[in-house]
């Protein structure tokens, strides 16, 4: 069996490299659904079933595990998935499969909290907030998912998010460190402005931006936290196989990466950040 990780394009390709890092003798199955990306401007219907379909090619390819590394898909298709279709599916396929996402490993390294985590409601006066700045794409922005599943958890953590509708594609194609530099720069002063100062943290969510977080630490004030999505997911995914050994992720070291997009080598802001080329096979 193997682990694999979904993405709408390259972007999970920087969770990927750190659960390659932290896993290096498991076998891994990376599919970009890249004939559709970007899904952050997509109807929610469209990106469930998207989502769904790179799901089911994923578990056609063997793997047991099938890591949502698209923030998109995690906060907008994952719990559908997981209550409406996974059962049925497994039942079909015969064996255990799951589907997991990065949202909740980035709410747990947010709030210092397990998921689970149920906290008493107090009356206590709040002294000073923490405010943390999310950087998405409008769906992630849209499902509010940050804001809802913080304030459960922490009530002196307050959640702004700022959209970037066009990141994530500039990324993808390949565009100018000039032409990102002046797209964070502007998204960073939105969400200032907003807030009315800087954050106090910030989460850069959608893994595509994980590629230029240098942009970011540049344009938010020194100092400022990133919480990185690829570090908190492999956490996540390391204490889920203590807690399920029966999902075995392989022992062979294969890595494979499929496309629905044209196969071949990737940008070559994508091979600075993976640190060699990378080739996807057609899938």
């Amino acid at each position: 069996m193997s682990i694999g990780v979904f993405d709408s394009g390259v972007g999970g390709l920087t969770v990927h490299h750190k659960l390659v890092e932290r896993f290096p003798t498991a076998d891994f199955v990376y599919l970009a659904d890249q004939a559709n990306t970007p899904y952050g401007g997509r109807p929610g219907e469209e990106i469930v079933e998207l989502t769904r379909a790179g799901c089911e090619r994923l578990f056609a390819e063997g793997c047991n595990l099938v890591i949502l590394a698209c923030n998109t898909a995690a906060s907008v298709a994952l719990r559908r998935l997981q209550q409406t279709w996974l059962p049925g599916y497994r039942r079909e396929l015969g064996r255990k499969v799951n589907v997991l996402g990065i949202v909740v490993p980035t709410i747990e390294a947010a709030t210092g909290m397990p998921w689970a985590h149920e906290p008493e409601l107090r009356g206590d006066k709040i002294e000073k907030l923490d405010i943390v700045g999310v950087f998405s794409t409008p769906a992630t922005a849209a499902s509010r998912v940050y804001e809802i599943e913080v304030d459960k958890r922490r009530q002196d953590v307050a959640v702004f998010s700022e959209p970037c509708p066009e990141l994530a594609r500039m990324i993808e194609t390949g565009a100018s460190r000039d032409e990102l530099t002046a797209v964070v720069d502007a998204h960073v002063k939105a969400l200032k402005s907003r807030i009315g100062r800087a954050p106090d943290r910030a989460i850069l969510g959608c893994t595509h931006y994980e590629i230029v977080a240098d942009l970011f630490r540049q344009a938010l004030p020194p100092g400022t936290p990133l919480i990185h999505q690829p570090d908190a997911t492999a956490d996540a995914i390391a204490r889920y196989f203590d807690r399920h050994p029966d999902y075995e992720p392989g022992q062979g070291g294969t890595r494979r990466f499929l496309t629905t997009g044209e196969p071949g080598a990737q940008n070559g802001l994508v091979a600075t950040f993976w640190g060699a080329p990378i080739h996807f096979e057609k899938a």
